[in-house]
């Protein structure tokens, strides 16, 4: 059995993954640490380097790849769901458990984070309040 977690950017789906993998004794992933560290750089460079599609791409082969593991909790990036083929994906291998939070919340969490690359373009900032 694995769990997915999905929502938006600063739902919480890192925080709440690792406590509920620690609580079911289950293994925590996070699925944008785990495309860092296979890439080498941050979500941020490959943003810059490949755009929105190029790093959707690899996204997708990343959510494939993890979703086949057994017995985890995975934290999705908060676009992951954008993908057909993730969505399919998650939802044929696991339960899925969408994190919602509201727009002010989101708002506060975010406030300060230039790691999110769709934050830095144009008024995003401004549009999440």
């Amino acid at each position: 059995m694995s769990i997915f977690l999905v929502g938006l950017m600063g739902a919480g789906k890192t925080t709440v993954g690792r406590t509920l993998a620690q609580r079911v004794g289950l293994r925590f992933i996070d699925s944008d640490h785990e495309i860092e560290r296979e890439q080498g750089c941050t979500i941020s460079a490959l943003f810059s380097r490949l755009g929105e599609a190029g790093f959707r791409d690899i996204e997708a082969r990343a959510i494939d790849a993890l979703t086949q593991l057994e017995g985890i909790v995975l934290a999705t990036g908060g676009g992951a769901v954008l993908r057909p083929e993730n969505r399919k994906a998650l939802h044929e291998r696991g339960t899925v458990v969408y994190l919602r939070a509201s727009p002010d919340d989101l708002a506060h969490r975010l406030r300060n984070d230039r790691n999110r690359p769709l934050l830095q373009q144009g008024d995003a900032r401004a549009k999440l309040h």
